[in-house]
């Protein structure tokens, strides 16, 4: 535990995952992974005696390492405008992947069972941590989500209708796409429609596309990059289409994130109107990551 300067405080947590992982034919290599079977998150609280809604912040592919986060996120600003922070670790990544910041982890993978199983397990961590958080006081809990932490706080939007508010920022929208466009997909033009199809398909059950929403829409904002060229913001667009939500483009990229502040602005004025802060003002966020 660590005492912030200006009050509250930092705590570490880690909790029993307790998934069941539903395929037969992928469980002994799902559950080799012991260290994915602890769920883990950093913390950002307020010590003033008062209930505060909670923010759950999803990390992108590979990332997860609590020090780096931090810097990727406004946590300072989120904290200051009365929210409870949690940085969760999505499963194989940073202290669940078990092998290091070195090792590819096991999900995402080329194998759709694997993927259908790591975002399975990720809606039941995510929605055990905002129990928790409402169990301790918290009148609202939201998410937000950057690249494939977008598209797994989509998805969240789709699963838990406690979820008080989602950001999907930068986000993954379609596994198929990003395929597709990473030119992944091989043969001829009907023999690439044809997988992309297939593979749309193959996790179908774990995609937000095919989802309704849970979460009003007014409450759903999505963030794309207009320079992104990881998830590109036709990514961003897709969501938003599908959410009838609004969407919020800011002139940089995935990594290089010039202009974010202003879409995070576009963040706080969403959720004043959600009645969860008070006037936004403007976030003290850095420019880029």
């Amino acid at each position: 535990m660590r005492a912030l300067p200006g009050g509250g405080r930092v705590v570490d947590v880690s909790w029993p995952s307790g998934y069941t992982c539903f395929g037969d034919a992928v469980r002994d290599r799902y559950d080799a992974a012991t260290a994915n079977a602890r769920a883990h998150a950093r913390l950002t609280l307020h010590d003033d005696g008062r209930a505060h809604p909670a923010v759950l912040l999803i990390h992108g592919y590979l990332g997860g390492a609590h020090a780096l986060e931090a810097r990727a996120w406004p946590i300072e600003w989120l904290h200051r405008r009365g929210f409870d922070v949690a940085l969760w670790v999505l499963p194989f990544h940073g202290l669940r992947s078990g092998g290091g910041a070195a090792r590819r982890p096991l999900w995402p993978s080329s194998d759709p069972r694997i993927n259908v199983e790591g975002f399975r397990q990720a809606m039941h961590d995510l929605r055990a941590l905002r129990a928790w958080l409402v169990a301790r006081g918290a009148p609202a809990v939201g998410a937000m989500g950057m690249s494939l932490g977008g598209y797994t706080a989509a998805l969240l939007a789709t699963v838990d209708r406690d979820l008080a508010f989602a950001v999907p920022f930068i986000p993954l929208a379609s596994i198929a796409d990003f395929a597709r466009d990473g030119g992944r997909l091989v043969g001829t033009e009907d023999q690439r429609r044809i997988q992309h199809e297939l593979l749309e398909d193959s996790v179908r059950v774990v995609s937000p596309l095919a989802r309704a929403p849970l979460v009003p829409r007014d409450r759903i904002l999505v963030v794309g990059g207009e320079a992104d060229r990881i998830t590109p913001l036709s990514h961003a667009r897709r969501l938003a289409e599908h959410f009838g939500s609004e969407l919020v483009v800011f002139r940089g990229g995935h990594l290089l994130q010039l202009g974010r502040s202003d879409a995070f602005r576009a963040v706080g004025r969403m959720l004043g109107r959600a009645g969860l802060i008070g006037s936004p003002g403007a976030p003290r966020a850095p420019e880029c990551e």
